[in-house]
């Protein structure tokens, strides 16, 4: 058993076999979107965020939820007024980040990643079309305020929570699953804040308030340190996995590519030439993010046509490259079915690192 002091006397954090656990000596008044005896106000001594480990099957987990984190809760002999939470991270790798500000003091515990400890699985865009059929990734948070919010602020300190998990999210520049867009959170996250009830009421929790201010710093510290503690999240990664991760793996690069009779390229070949040029895949780094733009409406109209100004732009890599300049080849691009500015500097940067392969000069 590990213990661990948060913010406020007499609470403590636990962390005991699979089971991650806020207990107080005193009751906290809560609002969260916690599974077991959350949705809204609560009051209660306990808090937890319990593992599923993999020796529970999803489909015992769906049929007997709440067996499953009861029996959990009777590791700290706790009764049915605590508040619980399940997730497929392991809770051990847990971030816990603590602010005061003279009278004021937070505390915020949040775990993340699924059970093969990947984050980025079951990361969605909210808004989005969705249709997947397991649920195991899951960001959850634990705030703890030593300070007494009204009911107000505490539902405007959920949603600073949440802004906050979202900013983590965008540093890290983890993607959506089901688009490849910029993620939002995961389909299953939850969130719980508690408040001691000490001193004055405060009544703002928006991110410019001073509670908000301490509450968004605990946060976006503890969700980035509770998803690069994943296993197989890492946030300089692959040119490779932040591609993939955009729906362009090298596998569907190097088929659209192909249909360019001059660029018969295969999987493993792209990939040594994005890795051996470390400007190449910067470069498509750039051009991914100017389709991503693209897609949003954010081009400058200045810009004109957009296939156009794409076609130019893959001309400009290739300079940019310091690469020979190779005539150009008349053909019909349409065919391959890429984002404009991705398709059009691959295309250039790959004819390119070709040229250079066939005079000895390829890495």
């Amino acid at each position: 058993m590990n213990k661990f002091e948060l913010v406020g006397k007499g609470i403590n954090l636990i962390l005991r076999d699979n089971v991650l656990a806020v207990l107080s000596d005193v009751p906290l008044n809560t609002v969260s979107s916690a599974f077991h005896n959350g949705g809204g106000l609560k009051k209660t001594k306990a808090i937890l965020n319990v593992e599923v480990l993999k020796s529970c099957s999803d489909q015992y987990l769906h049929d007997n939820p709440e067996p499953y984190i009861t029996d959990s809760a009777n590791k700290f002999g706790l009764e049915e007024s605590f508040i619980g939470m399940v997730t497929a991270a392991a809770v051990q790798n847990f971030s816990l980040v603590s602010k005061r500000n003279g009278e004021l003091a937070v505390s915020v515990i949040a775990t993340a990643a699924d059970n093969e400890g990947n984050t980025c699985n079951y990361a969605e865009s909210a808004g989005e079309p969705i249709d997947i059929q397991m649920h195991e990734g899951t960001i959850n948070i634990i705030v703890v305020i030593d300070g007494n919010p009204t009911e107000s602020c505490m539902v405007g300190t959920l949603i600073t929570v949440t802004e906050a998990k979202m900013a983590a999210l965008r540093e890290l520049d983890v993607r959506s699953r089901a688009s490849g867009d910029e993620a939002t959170g995961t389909v299953t996250d939850a969130v719980v804040v508690a408040k001691t009830s000490r001193g004055a009421p405060i009544v703002y929790g928006g991110p410019a308030s001073e509670l908000g201010q301490l509450v968004g710093y605990c946060t976006r510290r503890a969700v980035r340190e509770a998803v690069t503690k994943a296993n197989e999240f890492m946030p300089s990664r692959s040119i490779k996995e932040r591609l993939r991760e955009r729906h362009l793996s090298m596998e569907k690069l190097a088929s659209e590519l192909s249909k360019v009779n001059d660029l018969k390229v295969d999987e493993q070949t792209l990939t040594k030439i994005l890795g051996n040029e470390p400007l190449f895949a910067l470069l498509v780094l750039a051009a991914a993010k100017m389709d991503e733009d693209t897609k949003k409406g954010l081009l400058p109209s200045e810009l004109g046509n957009i296939e156009a100004v794409s076609k130019r732009f893959g001309g400009l890599l290739l300079e940019a490259s310091g690469s020979a300049r190779i005539p150009p080849v008349a053909v019909n691009y349409d065919s391959v079915d890429l984002p404009p500015f991705t398709k059009h500097a691959l295309i250039n940067l790959v004819r390119s690192a070709l040229s250079k392969e066939k005079t000895g000069n390829l890495k």
